[in-house]
């Protein structure tokens, strides 16, 4: 199935790894020219030349931390004077940490805050005025299960990015007559780095072990794969999703039970 995504201009934020990384490739294999965005500027250099080279597209690094406004102006701008456009914005970022209500003070809910929910909304505002140009665009936000199922000990995530979700359902509506799609996607336990922290694998248990237990309530039986997610979140950047806007779906392995 050819997505339509040639030549189409993406930006991905912490790209440079894990499931930000999996969504540059699937996209950048589809023919998109992909800005990818990280903090550390080695790793997303190597990771840009990495995806490069498998998918022969254009890939620019330009390292970014969503807390700082001033470093996601930059990473549009870099986008528009390489690529000329903008037309797929995939948010992402690293979970805030775990823990119960008494251990968090106000500096770690603004941390949470900042980190999730507000690059959030300064990504979009960068975006907006380039998206609206070309006539269509694509958001797409990675979230978690937890906005439909809350996980014990992850309460900043819980409530923080439920407010995303928040934000894309009403921009869906605002943003439809711009013909800019907005949705969300939540990862279920998919082997990543957060996933190994939040597990504490690498802890004197094997992988294979700790693995094994988690996959026990997922109903396909293992964990997934970051390729996985990709492949979906290229599929809604695609023209095939131009009807799709305003939803929340996760690719979970159906460990989520809500009906919802």
């Amino acid at each position: 199935m050819d997505l339509g995504l040639h030549d189409k201009v993406a930006i991905v934020m912490a790209a440079s790894k894990g499931l930000g990384r999996a969504c540059a490739t699937a996209l950048a294999a589809e023919g998109a020219r992909v800005t990818i965005g990280a903090r550390g500027a080695q790793v997303l250099e190597k990771t840009a030349q990495e995806i490069q080279q498998a998918t022969r597209s254009r890939v620019l690094a330009v390292p970014t931390d969503v807390t700082k406004a001033e470093d996601t102006e930059t990473i549009v701008t870099a986008t528009v004077r390489e690529f000329g456009r903008i037309d797929i914005l995939v948010n992402n970022a690293g979970g805030p940490p775990g823990g119960k209500f008494e251990s968090f003070g106000d500096a770690q809910w603004q941390a949470a805050f900042e980190l999730n929910l507000l690059s959030t909304v300064h990504m979009v505002r960068l975006v907006l005025p380039h998206m609206r140009k070309t006539g269509s665009g694509r958001i797409i936000t990675i979230v978690s299960t937890s906005v439909k199922q809350p996980i014990d000990g992850l309460l900043l995530s819980n409530a923080i990015r439920s407010g995303v979700v928040g934000l894309a359902k009403t921009l869906s509506v605002e943003l439809a007559p711009d013909n800019i799609t907005v949705n969300n996607v939540c990862p279920g336990r998919i082997l990543t780095d957060r996933l190994r922290q939040i597990y504490h694998i690498n802890e004197g248990v094997s992988e294979e072990a700790v693995l094994k237990e988690m996959s026990q309530d997922v109903p396909l039986g293992r964990v997934g794969k970051p390729e996985e997610l990709g492949a979906f979140v290229a599929f809604l950047a695609s023209q095939q999703a131009a009807y799709i806007t305003g939803t929340t779906i996760q690719v979970d392995g159906g460990l989520v039970r809500s009906l919802w």
